[in-house]
């Protein structure tokens, strides 16, 4: 990871100290801790030493969980549950478990066994609109009828690219790959990174044997998410900065097109994730500045790829940076002006999502919820689904005890967030 820029004093050295105990008490080294919770060794280091502070109730509760304590004993007067400490489930039913089975085996074994010199059933451009259908379905977070398109979509697609005329091949693999890619983002935001996985490598395997290098670096802008939420930051690093190396030095010797720049920026935007996660203040502050840049020769929002890249989507992502390294304030302050009437109902969700978890990191009870039920909504199926969202419905039950509002028990109850 790239360096985080000139050391700070020690903002809470007790509490480093005690957490270093108890690792060293269990025999854990910081990598092991580290990987417990899906952070890295730089992360814990700071964390020993005092200089990365820990007092948002989810990361603290994620802490306590990983060491095998109460919260009670990290940090004395914290608010705590009544349960037990909750272990996220990642294999937690949703609406995409028939679609997971459907990916789980080869699809092409039945084609290649009895199939190879049938007709396809449909043509290229019925199994077009199909695909434009499921890119929708996968926008408007209507993952039931996501599972329902793709049990008949799939196989014809992939029975159509294997017998298929010489002339129509390369259509009939974009075609694939840009099914898989909607595939994958569905996945992903269902909390189902194992199987995003499965469907990014699948969309750049089709879009290389379709023959568009940009269709494979929309695939891989898929895996670097896949990988994110899998807590695969330095894999996720490396995808992403091959790819962004490609189009850089493609676009030196000849200018890339608009919907190149679309996919660049993304990806610029999917590694800052990846620094955010991994708390790399620099490094995310750094590709959201390359992104903005991008955005900016391209003067408008666009939605090539199904990416939805634009300035207006580069500061919805800057408001979701913000919110994973703390910043709140500043997550509040880019986020409240922000006109997104032109985009898809998943991205104005998780605008309203972010703005709801950065309330909660200030303990802005009522804003929070007014935002999450927002965010809600917009799209049901993400926000119930979403762990980060589920992380701080639960903070916010935390934080209120016995006055929370019926409206957030019920929200709780609809994320499955009183476990």
């Amino acid at each position: 990871m790239k360096p985080t820029g000139k050391e700070v004093e020690p903002k809470d050295r007790a509490f480093g100290q005690k957490i270093k105990q108890i690792r060293q008490d269990r025999g854990l080294t910081q990598t092991d801790l580290a990987a417990r919770m899906g952070r890295t060794s730089s992360w814990m280091s700071q964390v020993e030493r005092g200089v990365q502070k820990v007092d948002r109730l989810d990361v603290l509760q994620g802490l306590s969980d990983a060491l095998g304590v109460s919260v009670q004993q990290l940090r004395p007067g914290a608010p705590t549950a009544s349960e037990p400490p909750h272990q996220p489930d990642v294999f937690k039913s949703n609406n995409l478990d028939e679609a997971r089975t459907l990916i789980s085996g080869h699809p092409a074994i039945g084609t290649l066994l009895g199939a190879l010199h049938s007709a396809p059933g449909r043509s290229l451009t019925e199994l077009s609109e199909d695909v434009d259908e499921l890119w929708q379905l996968t926008h408007a977070g209507a993952y039931a009828d996501v599972t329902a398109r793709l049990s008949e979509l799939l196989p014809a697609l992939e029975q159509t690219v294997r017998s298929v005329g010489e002339q129509d091949r390369a259509e009939a693999y974009l075609l694939l790959a840009r099914m898989y890619q909607a595939t994958a983002a569905a996945f992903q935001r269902q909390d189902a990174a194992d199987a995003a996985w499965v469907a990014a490598d699948r969309a750049i395997w089709a879009a290389e044997l379709s023959g568009d290098p940009l269709h494979v670096c929309a695939g891989v802008y898929r895996m670097v998410h896949a990988f994110v939420r899998l807590q695969k930051l330095d894999q996720a690093e490396h995808a992403a900065q091959t790819a962004i190396q490609a189009l850089v030095e493609a676009n030196a010797h000849s200018r890339l097109s608009q919907d190149g720049m679309s996919v660049l920026g993304s990806l610029h935007l999917a590694l800052a994730l990846v620094y955010a996660r991994a708390r790399d203040r620099t490094g995310a502050r750094t590709e959201l500045e390359a992104a903005r840049q991008v955005a900016a020769r391209m003067g408008e929002d666009r939605n090539d790829f199904n990416l939805e890249f634009g300035p207006t989507n580069v500061e919805i992502q800057a408001v979701s940076t913000a919110v994973e390294l703390g910043d709140a304030g500043e997550a509040l302050d880019l986020g409240s002006s922000l006109n997104t009437d032109a985009l898809s109902s998943e991205r104005q969700s998780r605008l309203f999502m972010d703005l709801g978890r950065a309330h909660a990191q200030r303990r802005q009870a009522g804003e929070a919820l007014d935002c999450l039920l927002r965010a809600e909504r917009l799209n049901p199926e993400m926000v119930r689904g979403h762990q980060a969202a589920r992380a701080a419905i639960k903070e916010l039950v935390l934080l209120k005890g016995a006055q929370a509002q019926p409206e957030l028990i019920d929200l709780a109850r609809r994320a499955d967030a009183l476990e």
